[in-house]
């Protein structure tokens, strides 16, 4: 059974193909910065990185005709419980009006439209989008009940990187609690309670740690002055809240690995712009211990800002206390996708739809 798997970035779709469990391609399709730049909206990229794919696939030398199942990470939809769903005309007309401006919202329109290319009753899924909530009641409100929080979070990593601890060490995720960071060019911090994840920061607009290239909490008043002075124009503001906010903002670069080394060379500012970005990771994971009244099993630190030992290392130092904290550099998401689509070809998962 051969899966094809599907995971859209800012500037590339990671592609690849499982047969069975085993992955036997994989590859990061590059896109050009400028022919992304003609597009107005995202959801519009659409036919020219599906044509991209296409052409990756075949070059490699693989069969459409061959490829069972399509599955990808899902978009900002209406809120949803954890699963997998199957990608349907409502879940399409919510994409083309999706909740927020986001590059995951192209992966269920991709990969229905490879499906539906590829005919032979072949489908297309999703599985645990970043709309997924499970949130307490107590972690909805805001303080200002026109603006109530919102679950987005970096769901499918953080899920997948949690039933991993649970499996290498013999427990149920169901059964345990753990607190898991997922680190990258967005930051979010989970509390999972008992198999769910209730309550987390809001990495793509609102709340929690800056991140390489996203604001974070920032003083309400200060940001209401700046949206009234007149020398922004909204779209302005949201881009410095999400995309050039951040370490992006103080350095002019959303790369941990060009800082670390400006740091080696002994830039002091970006030194201090590193340690605070860890800084206030630690402090999100120290509230989430609280929402779990501290009963913690384990810290997960998870994302590509992982595979950075100086960045884990003062995040950890802050954190060793509320429980031992595991490291899973880098993203878990194809695996877990691949094997989300296997479970369905192989009738074990119950897929949901989509209203």
């Amino acid at each position: 059974m051969e899966i094809l798997v599907i995971n859209p970035g800012s500037i590339s779709t990671s592609i690849a193909v499982y047969q069975n469990s085993m992955n036997v391609f994989q590859k990061d399709v590059l896109h050009k910065a400028e022919e992304l730049a003609k597009f107005e909206k995202i959801i519009d990229q659409h036919a020219l990185r599906m044509q991209q794919i296409l052409e990756e696939l075949a070059a490699a030398g693989f069969s459409l005709d061959k490829i069972n199942l399509v599955i990808s990470r899902g978009g900002l939809l209406k809120p949803l419980e954890s699963g997998v769903y199957r990608v349907n005309d409502a879940m399409i007309r919510d994409t083309e009006a999706p909740m927020a401006e986001h590059i995951v919202n192209l992966g269920g329109y991709i990969a229905r439209d490879i499906a539906d290319l590829i005919g032979n009753n072949v489908e297309a899924y999703v599985a645990d989008p970043s709309c997924v909530d499970e949130f307490d009641d107590l972690a909805r409100l805001s303080g200002l009940p026109q603006l109530p929080r919102r679950s987005f979070l970096h769901t499918m990593n953080q899920k997948a990187v949690a039933r991993r601890f649970a499996v290498e060490f013999n427990k149920k995720y169901e059964d345990i609690n753990l607190i898991v960071a997922h680190l990258g060019h967005g930051i979010t911090v989970g509390a999972h309670r008992k198999g769910k994840i209730v309550e987390s920061n809001n990495g793509l607009d609102g709340d929690g740690p800056f991140s390489p290239e996203r604001a974070g909490t920032i003083p309400a008043g200060q940001l209401v002055d700046l949206c009234f002075s007149g020398k922004y124009t909204q779209l302005e503001i949201k881009k410095m809240l999400c995309g050039n906010g951040g370490m992006f903002a103080y350095l002019g670069t959303n790369n941990a690995m060009e800082i670390e080394k400006r740091i080696q060379n002994g830039d002091e500012k970006a030194k201090l712009v590193f340690s605070a970005m860890a800084y206030q990771v630690a402090q999100q994971i120290g509230a989430m211990a609280t929402v779990l009244k501290g009963e913690v099993d384990a810290i997960l630190l998870t994302g590509g800002l992982t595979f950075s030992k100086l960045f884990t290392n003062m995040i950890s130092e802050r954190v060793g206390f509320i429980g031992k904290v595991y490291l899973y550099p880098g993203e878990d998401e194809m695996h877990a996708l691949a094997m989300n689509g296997l479970m369905i070809l192989k009738g074990e998962l119950k897929v949901k739809e989509y209203f």
